[in-house]
């Protein structure tokens, strides 16, 4: 079907994903208590819309549920640093080839030479640029390697999300945003970004819902870079994807596999945690592996029925997913409302709970 014949349905037209955001209902900070973030919640079978603090989720979920998370660990990967010369440049770690070997996204790089001497992290890090590749990114040979990630996890920064547009140098936003743009289960370290919708959990909330009988099942998909490319075609179907490296262990599987015995509703917390869901749904076998599953309506959910997310992007294939759960235009709707309302939107903002 060309994009002139399916420009007539508008699931597959980009310029649907479209909505009017004010400026200042992007979140910039975090709430000051993890758990008392604004939460929507919308029956997928009336389409209502309700207003809770997320605190309330224990009482809301029902009995026969079970709860899936992305216990992903955000890598501190953004580094501030400059080159020998004095001149600034700040990279970003995107995918290791080999131990202290890293392929880098850097601003301000036109000038560094193969074999430059780079420091970061007011010299606490160096790293040898060693070749340019073809993205423009640079692969940079880190020294003392072995120590390399506890580094990181001590100087680097988290790297935050592009519409984060506030200073991010600030010793002490430095300190809560790498607490904070975590969640509070997050043990697999790997993730350039976070599995936002987490952050509204705390031990307390989780602890209640094991009170309560709800399972908790961890899953782990490290979120990449992909996650925030934009889609350049206006026919969404044109798109392609990012994969994602995922992996369920074995004992997480067969509680997987209870819960659907038990016919308990699989929540998934997050987008992340549907892309593993949906693929697992797929394949029926192995655990782990890249995924670059792309959900956008119309789309027939196998295992997932319940959905936890924060209110994402314009046009973003988040937007997507979430829109192929609960209907565009009633997705639409409640981003409206959310909007009147003024919610606070994106990764350290609001959440909606469809069920």
């Amino acid at each position: 079907m060309s994009f002139s014949e399916s420009a007539s349905n508008p699931d597959w037209n980009l310029e649907s994903y479209h909505f009017d955001l004010p400026p200042d209902l992007i979140a910039q900070h975090p709430t000051p208590l993890r758990d008392h973030s604004r939460m929507m919640v919308l029956p997928r079978d009336n389409f209502n819309i309700d207003h809770f603090c997320f605190y309330q989720i224990v009482d809301l979920l029902p009995d026969n549920v079970a709860l899936v998370i992305n216990n992903t660990r955000v890598l501190p990967a953004r580094l501030i640093g400059h080159r020998v010369t004095g001149g600034g440049i700040e990279a970003l770690l995107v995918k290791e080839r080999s131990t202290g070997e890293w392929e880098t996204k850097v601003k301000r790089a036109k000038r560094i030479k193969r074999g430059e001497r780079l420091s970061f992290c007011s010299d606490h890090i160096h790293a040898l640029a060693v070749e340019r590749l073809d993205d423009g990114g640079w692969l940079m040979k880190f020294e003392d390697s072995e120590n390399l990630l506890e580094k990181l996890q001590q100087y680097a920064e988290s790297p935050l999300p592009p519409y984060i547009t506030r200073a991010q140098e600030v010793e002490a936003s430095r300190i809560q945003d790498n607490e904070r743009y975590q969640t509070c289960y997050a043990k697999k370290l790997g993730a350039i970004a976070a599995p936002t919708a987490g952050f509204h959990f705390t031990p307390e909330i989780l602890n209640r819902l094991k009170q309560k009988g709800v399972p908790i099942i961890e899953i782990t998909l490290h979120v990449g870079l992909g996650t925030f490319a934009a889609i350049r075609n206006q026919d969404i179907r044109r798109h392609q994807i990012h994969s994602e490296y995922f992996e369920v262990s074995p004992d997480n599987l067969k509680l997987l596999h209870l819960a659907r015995k038990e016919k308990r509703r699989l929540i998934a917390v997050g987008t992340t945690s549907v892309r593993v869901l949906e693929t697992l749904a797929k394949t029926e076998s192995g655990t782990s592996g890249w995924t670059d599953i792309y959900i956008y309506p119309p789309y027939e959910f196998q295992w997932v029925q319940g959905l936890l997310t924060n209110f994402h992007l314009p046009g973003s294939t988040l937007i997507l997913l979430v829109a192929a759960f609960y209907g565009r235009e009633n997705l639409l709707q409640a981003y409206r409302t959310a909007v009147e309302d003024k919610y606070r939107f994106y990764s350290y903002g609001d959440c909606m709970l469809i069920l």
